[in-house]
């Protein structure tokens, strides 16, 4: 949006992208991740805390919720004048989020949406019950060779899965972009905007994309697992971020889960979580498979 204002002028603080000790920076609004904004505040002394007047923190369920990133969001803070807003983001806002707001923003305004607008009516919510990786493989080529695709977001687990998914796709003859959390910054951000141009039709990914990523084109996401938590169980938010990523700015979504049939009864668990419900899809079926154009 600075872009349009000509006195607005932004600066990314990233890893990568340091001006050197000592430089004056021009930009009003800086946009980064905290270990950076914590060096450009304290170690490289590019940004004056005394006069930052509106700290933002978006995602602040992952800011708050991983240990790093909440020792330097804590420490940013403290350092800023009393009078500065503090504005909270995120699409889920867990217990201990609402006790870190509670103690660093006094007297908040709080706008939350209601629990049924959390649970996407714009998706069409879809499972196909699969035998094993390479069934869940079958599944994606018939569902990819069958119905028309703007743009698709596969979603997998691991590293592993999605790297060995890139390959048999390519293999045969699928133009994919690959996204994963080993990739530098500067990768990422070439890759997504590949495929925001439409370059690549397809997105394989891990949840390093569940969260932020608007592409209006994309019309199906696929989780070709389904999200956990280190425990095993079904994480609901990231889940809710991933099927979000289709279905944006009004649109019609379609989400489809693969899910082996060992793990059916956590799609139970997910409906009753949102209260929704995710219709069985037989992707080996051409009829069947006229559901997710309708």
């Amino acid at each position: 949006m600075g872009k349009f204002m000509g006195e607005v002028n932004v600066l990314y603080a990233i890893r990568g992208n340091r001006p050197s000790r000592g430089s004056r920076l021009e930009a009003q609004v800086i946009v980064g991740t905290p270990g950076t904004v914590m060096d450009w505040c304290f170690k490289l002394k590019l940004i004056k805390v005394e006069y930052i007047s509106v700290f933002v923190l978006d995602e602040a369920d992952v800011m708050i919720g991983f240990q790093g990133h909440f020792d330097h969001s804590v420490r940013v803070k403290r350092a800023m004048p009393q009078n500065c807003q503090m504005l909270l983001f995120s699409a889920t806002f867990e217990e201990s989020v609402w006790c870190f707001a509670e103690r660093i923003v006094p007297d908040p305004n709080i706008i939350k949406l209601k629990k049924e607008e959390l649970t996407l009516n714009n998706i069409q919510q879809f499972y196909d019950a699969c035998e094993d990786e390479e069934h869940k493989y079958r599944a994606l080529c018939n569902i990819y060779g069958t119905i028309t695709i703007a743009q698709a977001i596969i979603f997998c687990q691991t590293r592993r899965t999605a790297n060995w998914l890139s390959r048999e796709m390519v293999n045969d003859g699928h133009c994919v972009a690959l996204l994963s959390g080993e990739l530098t910054v500067a990768d990422r951000a070439e890759i997504i905007k590949r495929f925001r141009e439409g370059k690549e039709k397809v997105l394989i990914t891990t949840n390093v994309c569940a969260r932020g990523i608007d592409v209006a084109q994309v019309s199906i996401v696929v989780n070709f697992d389904l999200p956990l938590t280190i425990d095993g169980f079904i994480d609901y938010e990231t889940y809710l971020h991933r099927i979000g990523r289709t279905g944006r700015f009004g649109k019609k979504g379609v989400a489809v889960n693969l899910v082996e049939k060992c793990c059916l009864y956590m799609l139970r668990d997910i409906e009753e979580h949102f209260d929704t419900r995710i219709k069985k899809l037989n992707t080996g079926d051409l009829d069947e498979m006229e559901k997710l154009c309708h």
